[in-house]
């Protein structure tokens, strides 16, 4: 393996990775607000919102991630306005992984028993604040292994965003791998920053999993 790929396009390395992380933060942030609103939508008792969360859901899983991003892409300009390729990119990575969230908070919801939230109800609150304050709190706990699981798919998942030149790491290791034709020692590189990113995140979330199922003995 040729280390000197790594020495001398580590500048452009950390480029990537900078993009990369700043992607996946954001889309990190807007998949589980969004996954938590739909969440509540499926479980409503307005069908209205019911059916919106559950159709959702339902057309968002069921379509590839690199369609949701052509999507933001390509189909901004029809209303008006032209999306670059990393607000798009995340913009995609945001909405594809805030239904499988949205999903797995919604069977957090379902585990909680049911008395929870009939006690809340019959000691005055209303049904968003038995959300907030009652619910939610306890299914989130019931879930973190699946977010996790979701949290690292998204990072590993931004390398889509080097298809609509997003300037994450994979756009910028295509570029390293244009000047030097060292195909396998550029991308072995990449799949070691995608270690360091996802790694510690695994580990983290194990560590606070195991916390809170501590705490709740």
């Amino acid at each position: 393996m040729d280390f000197s790929i790594l020495t001398d396009y580590f500048g452009t390395y950390m480029l990537g990775l900078r993009g990369t992380l700043l992607s996946s933060l954001l889309g990190l942030i807007g998949s589980f607000v969004l996954g938590l609103i739909i969440a509540v939508f499926r479980i409503s008792g307005v069908r209205a919102l019911r059916w919106f969360g559950t159709g959702y859901t339902e057309f968002i899983r069921n379509i590839p991630l690199l369609l949701v991003v052509y999507i933001f892409y390509y189909g901004s300009s029809a209303v008006g306005s032209s999306l670059d390729g990393f607000p798009a990119g995340t913009l995609g990575l945001a909405v594809y992984t805030s239904a499988f969230i949205a999903e797995a908070i919604r069977a957090g919801i379902a585990a909680v028993p049911k008395g929870q939230t009939e006690a809340a109800r019959s000691s005055g609150l209303t049904y968003m604040q038995t959300m907030i304050h009652v619910v939610l709190p306890q299914a989130i706990k019931l879930v973190i292994p699946p977010l996790g699981n979701q949290f690292i798919n998204l990072i590993k998942n931004s390398s889509v965003l080097t298809i609509v030149s997003g300037f994450d790491l994979m756009f910028y290791a295509d570029s390293i791998n244009t000047d030097t034709f060292r195909t396998f020692d550029t991308y072995v590189f990449v799949a070691l920053f995608y270690l360091v990113m996802t790694l510690p995140m695994s580990y983290g979330m194990r560590v606070w999993e195991r916390r809170l199922q501590h705490s709740a003995r």
